[in-house]
């Protein structure tokens, strides 16, 4: 039995029994746990590495390590166009995996040579008497972090597509796996995290910043060689042309054509796309919003891309467009994520981090929500998701955008807790006299756990539920470009914050000389808890403007599977009410 529009390694038709399916996916999830083992644990713990051994700033580091992240993500558009548009999605993995071992390589010859770092300071007890990284030092440690993002970002978003197209959405069954196929790369991605923060972390705390990047440049490979071994087993898409190109050609033509009339359309008829095998088939049905672009289609007697628009090709774009309101509030739901973390690290490093005689990294402290994440992953997707199946009707037991504003409530919650815990620090740190030192606080760093568990929420939720929701809801010509508009949403959430970070900065600077809330090496005089507080109202307010518009969209396809008579479920809107 053979699949359309997806070819083997050799170029042959899909057979269902050899290719593709969950064997397939198995390979993919090992590059997501080694590739996440690395990068996951310096997204957590990267901060120590640039306030030890560079010796930047509260705010440097914070921003660096936001940018690090939204960096990785906003890259994943590149690795979807090239995959979608020009090369086979592994080929584009085989592309990017090397860079990014090169990224780690040279981080860690940067980390092992004392003339590439400043020279050794203690900046949690003598913190304006260090050497902050600058000049050639800080251009090489710049280029191998951005390496590292730009590498990464291919990879994430052809691997999450590559996986997306080992199943059949015609068939029931294969259906099923798919929904379940987003559940476990999440498993995968938590279980890196997992392993990353237990291993990686301990490696660079304790035997060197060195020995531990060196170690995340062998994970990548190890990943990348157990994902070739699956060639041979994988169904692979073949790229049909630049999509953002067909995007750009619609609205380009619909201006051209605004001033034409509409022509009298007297029977809405579907229209097909066929890529250029034509072994690739969508029925896209002409809808009723963003009637300006329709214009595109009119027949005016000029030929040619740039002149002429099928209505498929309009179809398409108006899919994106309707994807812009959820993308923009997810953003700002986003928001706590990354900057609780990053943050959180820094609070830990201030604070008692033993455990009997164990010392204890702030970063490892992540791995309590991971293990809840890992945990409740396969309790969801094995006994909840079939009982809610049954209760709702629903594919996947409920909506997509149901599951993400769960996780954005929670990251409001996070927030708030955040705060209390900060106030309670200081307060502390004022008591024993610490606010000048910056370290030694007598509060158990475990304090930390409440937010690092409700933070861990978020990827239980709104990861998975926004990952399959721009997969799902993209075109099947575009579906990497789906997966990185995730990916991207999740790097302007970071880099959101970074920016947040240096605007109130400069809101609360005065020109007396007293520094912002996020100012300055020593934590002990930052108002962190009034940036939490800040934090949290901003997230009630997305959350609000988020379910906003989760109540008026209208799915692509219809979640429901089928209603209590048997009949399958009707959307109760067209397609098109924005």
């Amino acid at each position: 039995m053979t699949v359309q529009g997806l070819v083997s390694w050799r170029g042959d038709p899909v057979d269902k029994t050899k290719h593709g399916g969950v064997k397939a996916t198995l390979f993919l999830h090992s590059l997501v746990w080694l590739s996440n083992m690395a990068n996951i644990a310096n997204m957590l713990n990267l901060v120590n590495y640039l306030r030890g051994t560079l010796h930047m700033g509260v705010a440097s580091a914070s921003t660096t390590v936001t940018n690090f992240i939204g960096a990785i993500s906003m890259f994943s558009l590149v690795g979807a166009f090239i995959s979608d548009s020009y090369i086979k999605r592994f080929n584009t993995i085989l592309i990017f995996g090397p860079l990014e071992i090169l990224g780690y390589g040279l981080l860690a010859i940067q980390a092992h040579l004392p003339s590439l770092h400043p020279s050794p300071c203690d900046i949690n007890r003598i913190p304006n008497n260090c050497e902050e990284v600058h000049g050639s030092n800080a251009a090489l440690f710049f280029f191998s972090l951005y390496l590292i993002t730009f590498a990464d970002g291919g990879l994430r978003a052809s691997i999450a597509s590559l996986g997306g197209d080992q199943f059949d959405n015609d068939d029931s069954k294969e259906m099923r796996d798919k929904i379940s196929y987003f559940n476990w790369y999440t498993f995968a991605v938590s279980l890196g995290a997992f392993t990353g923060l237990t291993v990686v972390v301990w490696i660079e705390n304790n035997r060197g910043w060195d020995v531990g990047f060196s170690v995340c440049a062998l994970l990548v490979f190890a990943g990348l060689a157990i994902v070739t071994c699956g060639l041979p087993f994988y169904r692979n898409r073949i790229p049909d042309g630049s999509p953002l190109t067909r995007v750009f050609q619609v609205f380009l033509v619909a201006y051209k054509k605004r001033s034409l009339p509409f022509p009298e359309y007297s029977k809405e008829e579907p229209h097909q796309y066929v890529d250029k095998d034509a072994s690739s088939v969508e029925e896209l049905s002409r809808t009723k919003g963003l009637k300006f672009l329709d214009k595109a289609s009119i027949d005016n007697g000029e030929k040619g891309a740039w002149s002429y628009c099928s209505t498929n090709q309009i179809e398409e774009t108006k899919m994106l467009i309707r994807l812009v309101p959820i993308f923009i509030s997810s953003v700002f739901g986003y928001l706590p994520f990354s900057l609780i973390l990053t943050l959180s690290v820094q609070q830990g490093a201030t604070m008692d981090n033993r455990l009997g005689k164990i010392k204890i990294s702030p970063a490892t402290l992540d791995v309590i929500p991971v293990v809840f994440q890992m945990s409740i992953l396969v309790i969801y997707d094995r006994f909840i998701v079939p009982y809610l199946r049954k209760l709702t009707g629903y594919k996947g037991g409920i909506t997509h955008l149901q599951r993400i504003g769960i996780g954005f409530a929670f990251a409001t919650m996070a927030t708030c807790v955040a705060a209390v815990v900060e106030m309670k620090r200081k307060k502390l740190a004022e008591e024993h006299g610490l606010m000048d030192v910056g370290t030694g606080v007598p509060m158990s760093v475990f304090w930390l756990v409440i937010q690092f568990f409700l933070v861990g929420i978020i990827d239980v939720t709104s990861f998975v539920g926004l990952l399959e929701f721009f997969y799902s809801e993209a075109p099947i010509g575009m579906k990497s470009i789906g997966t990185s508009i995730f990916y991207s949403m999740h790097g302007l959430s970071a880099w959101m914050g970074s920016f947040l970070i240096e605007l109130v900065n400069k809101v609360t600077r005065d020109r007396n000389g007293k520094t912002g809330w996020m100012e300055g090496a020593n934590l002990n005089k930052s108002h962190l808890d009034r940036f939490y507080w800040l934090l949290c109202v901003i997230g009630l307010v997305s959350l609000l403007n988020y379910t906003f518009w989760a109540k008026i969209y209208v799915y692509r396809h219809d979640p429901r599977i089928v209603a209590s008579d048997g009949k399958k479920v009707s959307e109760e809107k067209e397609l098109g009410v924005i």
